[in-house]
């Protein structure tokens, strides 16, 4: 018998009378016996079976798994490792948004393409099968990496459950993103949001609301959600809490009393959010807003090119950078999870401090 391979025989009983027909007869009731080796380990035990089939499938699987006694798990078709895939998102309390842009990509674009394809099987999710999907991809440079990045965690996750022997998508190198430096409003241009937003009062009911938000956005450097989101409670005198540190530390950011006089005199039928109905979809309140900034930017006289909620909070990191306050303070008033996320967006404005500094320095020349 050849080294690693299985045999099965048949013991037959005294009493069998298919004994003379050897221990290959598959047409008898006596116990079924499997003899050999897998990966170094012997075994010649029975298989408390008389049943041939059944005692050839066990032994098939043994060797598809390549240990003894061990039955290799039935792979799951594409479909059910995105939904466990999805689910195990949901299960580690990921953010919503992140499950949300996940699952749109493998929900809404992966599964189509394989369907159109089909390939059912995650064995069919080869490099170059990956590869031709991401060439159907219209994303930005950067909003391609982080899709790719999605999928890189999707094989990932089959790969750790035993369902692939390798991460096809690993293989797909990465796209190259240029960093565009961050642009903020001026002080100018901030003036005249202000002052738009004060012209469109009756403009239903964000009418009312949009000085208030434009005043939010600009000294605490919330993200839009958070800001549509926000509880009345996160705002103690003139500190609105921004997020528990995984250190436990609060952090707090202090807000101008002018900012928090407005805020304060905002109508909502909710009385637990500034913003925040209780009902919508937090994503729906964001695309509520951008089109309602959108229409104070070409309202504003002359209009504010690109007038985008998110640059907003660029604006509060830029001010506080031109101001000398260190990066690592700015990147904890930002929530960044790295310092290295700052730095990365807002580095052409650490220069600019720093010739804000010069700039100060030579005014004692005089």
């Amino acid at each position: 018998m050849p080294q690693g391979a299985l045999a099965l025989y048949r013991r037959h009983l005294s009493e069998c009378p298919h004994a003379s027909k050897g221990n290959r007869w598959t047409r008898c009731q006596c116990p079924i016996w499997v003899q050999g080796s897998i990966g170094g380990e012997a075994v010649r035990r029975s298989m408390n079976t008389t049943n041939w089939t059944a005692a050839s499938t066990s032994v098939h699987q043994w060797q598809s798994s390549g240990r003894i006694g061990v039955l290799k798990p039935e792979l799951p078709s594409i479909v059910d490792a995105v939904a466990a895939f999805l689910k195990e998102a949901e299960t580690r309390n990921l953010a919503a948004t992140t499950i949300q842009k996940r699952r749109e990509l493998l929900e809404g674009k992966l599964l189509p393409f394989c369907k159109s394809k089909g390939y059912r099987q995650l064995r069919d999710l080869t490099v170059d099968r990956l590869r031709a999907f991401r060439h159907g991809w219209t994303y930005s440079p950067l909003s391609a990496a982080k899709r790719l990045e999605y999928l890189r965690a999707f094989c990932r996750f089959c790969l750790d459950s035993g369902w692939m022997e390798r991460n096809p998508a690993s293989a797909l190198k990465t796209t190259k993103v240029s960093h565009r430096p961050t642009l903020p409003y001026s002080d100018e241009e901030v003036d005249r949001l202000l002052e738009a937003a004060r012209k469109m009062q009756g403009f239903g009911r964000y009418g009312p609301r949009i000085e208030p938000m434009i005043l939010l956005l600009r000294y605490s450097g919330l993200r839009m959600q958070d800001a549509a989101c926000l509880e009345r409670k996160r705002l103690a005198d003139d500190k609105l809490f921004l997020y528990q540190q995984k250190t436990g530390t609060p952090v707090y950011c202090p807000l101008p009393p002018g900012v928090v006089k407005t805020l304060a005199a905002v109508e909502n039928d909710n009385e637990q959010y500034f913003f925040y109905d209780g009902s919508s979809q937090p994503e729906s309140m964001v695309k509520s807003w951008d089109r309602v900034f959108k229409k104070v930017g070409t309202t504003a006289d002359p209009p504010v090119a690109n007038c985008h909620p998110h640059r907003f909070r660029d604006t509060f990191a830029v001010s506080l950078l031109l101001k000398g306050v260190s990066l690592d303070s700015v990147s904890k008033l930002l929530g960044h999870s790295s310092i290295k996320i700052t730095e990365r967006h807002y580095a052409p404005w650490i220069k600019a401090r720093q010739d804000h500094l010069e700039s100060e320095v030579r005014k004692i020349w005089a």
